[in-house]
């Protein structure tokens, strides 16, 4: 079971057998790792025959295109439902209406739009100026959003400008943010369509979140749109909404410490992690998001509050909410931490993988897994943290850095 795990995760069995060997003594030998394992190769076998599929003798890649097929079907279908509910036949514009309107927590802590002006004029994005047609820094923030100014920052400005920028981060505090509803933006005039056929065929990207903002950027989608275009697009920003969600949550937790802009840097530049016994490397804050948002009974106000609520942790089902917006994609529930061994390699079904792969159109040996991956291993760890002395071990971690120590940047 433990070889079959490693294998899914890509973690060399050594390595794993320590780490799971430490968990399950804390846990008190609560096999997690085997029943995970069982649920993985049933649920499997499951979807195999949901798709047609022979669970005893199907290859990997039958099982790649079977799923690069089956989101090929699904992605038209979405396309005309989400065209439907937002009455636009742009889909850029559909997909932003979609993530608008869909019933998911969305509020978030972020940087004020003052402040985020004041620091792009300190660092005035020159080639962005000129990319946009504007002479002048104040024309410019007079007819673009900032949020959207940002990322056409982000992709044209060089890495020195982008260094420099953050630097500027070290300096802010919480007075600098405030609560409110995370940002979706679509530019679409010319310019940005210039900007966007140029960036996409370089960067191969139109989507860009920003958790210190609180916003995501949806960039004109090209002429010719590659496969799976709009499931990619709308799977990637709820991704991000998840993200800066939780981001948002170890901030405000975050705010009573001194080098409070020096941990927003690494936020934004990398993720939040905490250190813990656990493991050799950082647990990363989306694990404990996702705990406390599946299981609501076991939030400890002792810990979180003032500064957290229960409504703050939460973590959204990306397959759930594309099933609420077309009841026909509810084949891909459940399937985020999924995987078929084939030659002791896994097949992802996660449909995160699977769309990035369609839409760069990737051979069998190229796919890509790294989303099943992530998932995967947050399920294990998910079913540890269930256990007391598991969750005491991490919040222990939690409260001696964010709490009463300075919290740790790695």
């Amino acid at each position: 079971m433990t070889r079959i795990l490693s294998e899914l995760l890509g973690i060399a069995e050594p390595q794993f057998r320590r780490d799971i060997d430490k968990l399950e003594r804390v846990s008190g030998h609560a096999s997690a790792d085997v029943r995970l394992t069982s649920e993985v190769l049933r649920a499997s076998k499951v979807k195999l025959q949901e798709l047609g599929l022979n669970p005893h003798d199907t290859t990997g890649p039958e099982l790649y295109a079977a799923l690069q097929h089956r989101l090929k079907n699904d992605d038209e279908r979405l396309v005309t439902a989400l065209q439907k509910a937002s009455q636009q036949q742009d889909v850029v514009a559909a997909v932003a209406h979609a993530l608008r309107t869909v019933p998911v927590p969305r509020s978030c802590f972020a940087l004020k739009s003052t402040v985020a002006k004041q620091l792009l004029k300190k660092s005035m994005p020159k080639r962005t100026m000129k990319q946009l047609g504007y002479r002048s820094f104040d024309s410019l923030l007079k007819h673009e959003p900032v949020a959207a100014i940002y990322a056409a920052a982000w992709l044209i400005e060089s890495d020195n400008w982008r260094k420099a920028y953050l630097e500027q981060y070290k300096r802010l505090g919480p007075h600098d943010f405030d609560n409110r509803d995370i940002a979706i933006l679509n530019p679409h005039s010319a310019r940005w369509q210039t900007l966007a056929e140029k960036v996409i065929a370089e960067k191969r990207q139109n989507v860009l979140g920003f958790k210190e903002l609180g916003a995501i950027v949806l960039l004109p989608m090209p002429g010719q749109q590659p496969p799976v275009a709009t499931t990619a697009m709308l799977i990637l920003a709820l991704q991000s909404m998840n993200e800066i969600r939780a981001s948002s949550t170890f901030l405000k937790l975050c705010q009573v410490k001194p080098n409070f802009g020096a941990i927003l840097q690494q936020v934004v530049a990398d993720e939040a992690v905490l250190n813990t016994e656990l493991f050799d490397q950082p647990l990363a804050w989306q694990l404990v998001q996702r705990y406390y948002a599946r299981f609501r009974e076991a939030f400890k106000r002792e810990v979180f509050e003032p500064h957290i609520q229960p409504e703050d942790l939460s973590w959204h089902s990306i397959e759930r909410v594309l099933e609420h917006l077309d009841p026909s994609l509810a084949f891909w529930r459940g399937t985020g931490h999924l995987s078929l061994l084939h030659d002791h390699e896994p097949v992802s079904y996660n449909i995160i993988d699977v769309a990035l792969s369609a839409c760069n159109q990737l051979p069998y040996a190229l796919r890509i897994v790294h989303y099943s991956r992530a998932s995967l291993w947050h399920e294990l760890l998910l079913k540890y943290l269930k256990h007391e002395n598991v969750e005491q071990t991490v919040l222990d971690h939690l409260q001696s850095q964010l709490v009463t120590e300075p919290a740790t940047i790695t």
